[in-house]
């Protein structure tokens, strides 16, 4: 998947003429790290047309953070989701979206998750708590509540519209 991703980056910037120099261990589905009492485990996503592509489950002292990029509700995402303290997923607001005239900016609805299939989701693993991220179109001042109302018609935990340097914390 790196090997992907570093090509999609070099071939959208031209200044970049180097690969990372790291080792990289990839996993697509399973457990990707465990040490410590922290069980890192990866599951498939549906970004297509971008793949393969993931999303994490983050298990410490009975507690679970699920992180998902982009992606559309799918199997894998559910599986990561399942019992969730907190789901943090990235959201874009379809009706938002539409309303721009860009065929360009048009095609991401096809491949990521709106602030309403977030909270469907949410509901569906039975996640405590759901929390918006990378919001497209970034929202206006003063609306972000209409982003949080979005995914609460169909979640009734909590819903939290994250933002830049924003931290949450499990009891």
């Amino acid at each position: 998947m790196l090997a992907d991703d570093v090509g999609y980056r070099r071939n959208h910037h031209a200044d970049l003429d180097w690969d990372p120099s790291c080792t990289v261990h990839e996993v697509h589905d399973g457990v990707a790290w465990e040490s410590g009492g922290v069980r890192v485990t990866a599951a498939p996503t549906d970004h297509r047309p971008v793949a393969p592509t993931v999303g994490y489950r983050v298990e410490v002292g009975g507690r679970v953070v699920a992180i998902a990029g982009d992606t559309v509700p799918c199997a894998g995402l559910d599986r990561i989701c399942a019992g969730a303290d907190v789901y943090v997923q990235t959201v874009l607001r379809d009706d938002l979206v539409r309303g721009v005239p860009s065929p360009r900016l048009q095609d991401v609805l096809d491949y990521h998750s709106t602030c309403a299939d977030a909270g469907r989701t949410a509901a569906r693993a039975g996640a405590a708590r759901l929390v918006l991220t990378h919001p497209v179109p970034p929202p206006a001042p003063g609306t972000e509540g209409e982003w949080v109302a979005a995914a609460a018609e169909h979640f009734a935990g909590e819903v939290v519209l994250a933002h830049d340097l924003w931290s949450v914390t499990l009891d």
